[in-house]
């Protein structure tokens, strides 16, 4: 028999897993993009660009119900066709070469982080894209409430716009509101509260998501588009409150952020597999 007060032997501590890392906020996962972004060249760069312009104004235009084709973006965004062929695109190219003059505007404008938001750069993106309006201080607001129209909230009544948009703007520069709201928060209420004063005539949706994508890239983020997927949704939002907006806001700002890093992972797959081939003697 043992004796019972023979030494036990010491049970192992379990040993416990660190924690798991923590997931980076949206600001750092931006940071970190650039950054590779960066690193990959300036080839890359350019190929990246033009595969986001496309895409962004694929799918802004189809939250419009316009949808071009890949043949329509390839051909006006490359460089090499200034002149189209093929004159029956001409058109359809002009629109989608003066929807990358605005992004190329906003992009400029993001850079000016000191720069007041003001009316004038309202009126500026949406001349961009009609530049038959004439310049800021010719182009009007819309004088009537449209019968057939494709967003089907309430509209502000016209002689209510001037009013409506100034305190749109005073509300974005107001050092208050910049300090009780995130980056994404007012950028997301901007844009809904001017979708639903609905200013111009035309295209009221591209100026208020591409003034809400300058306030985004402002404040480091990177553009948040809408898919067209997201089209009845994104109209639902806008009868609904800007919480709502707010979340399909951030969802497309994942969705875009996943899709650079898919890009940039298969990109450094691929040149990882070349340099394994090339050190085998393939190729």
């Amino acid at each position: 028999m043992r004796a019972k007060n023979a030494a036990k032997t010491p049970k192992k501590k379990a040993s416990v897993p660190p924690p798991p890392p923590k997931p980076l906020t949206l600001e750092e996962r931006t940071a970190l993009l650039e950054k590779r972004l960066l690193d990959t060249g300036a080839e890359f760069q350019a190929y990246y660009r033009d595969n986001l312009d496309m895409s962004w104004i694929y799918h802004d235009s189809a939250l419009e119900g316009v949808v071009y084709t890949p043949q329509e973006l390839r051909t006006a965004i490359d460089p090499a066709s200034a002149v189209v062929s093929d004159a029956s695109m001409q058109p359809v190219c002009e629109e989608i070469r003066r929807h990358r003059e605005a992004l190329d505007f906003i992009r400029e404008q993001a850079l000016k982080r000191r720069q007041a938001i003001t009316i004038d750069t309202v009126k500026k993106i949406y001349v961009i894209l009609h530049p038959e309006e004439g310049d800021i201080k010719t182009v009007r607001y819309r004088k009537d409430i449209p019968q057939h129209r494709l967003y089907f909230h309430e509209y502000a009544a016209p002689d209510k716009i001037t009013y409506k948009v100034r305190q749109i703007v005073d509300w974005i520069n107001d050092p208050e509101t910049k300090r009780t709201r995130s980056t994404v928060r007012l950028a997301a209420r901007a844009h809904y509260d001017l979708l639903r004063v609905f200013p111009f005539q035309h295209d009221s949706g591209k100026v208020a998501r591409l003034l809400m994508n300058l306030l985004l890239l402002r404040g480091g983020f990177p553009p948040a588009i809408v898919h067209s997927t997201e089209r009845q949704r994104y109209y639902e939002a806008l009868k609904g409150s800007s919480a709502t907006m707010s979340v399909i806001v951030q969802e497309a700002i994942e969705n875009n952020l996943a899709s650079i890093e898919k890009m940039l992972d298969t990109r450094d797959a691929n040149r990882e597999e070349d340099r394994l081939g090339a050190s085998r003697g393939e190729g």
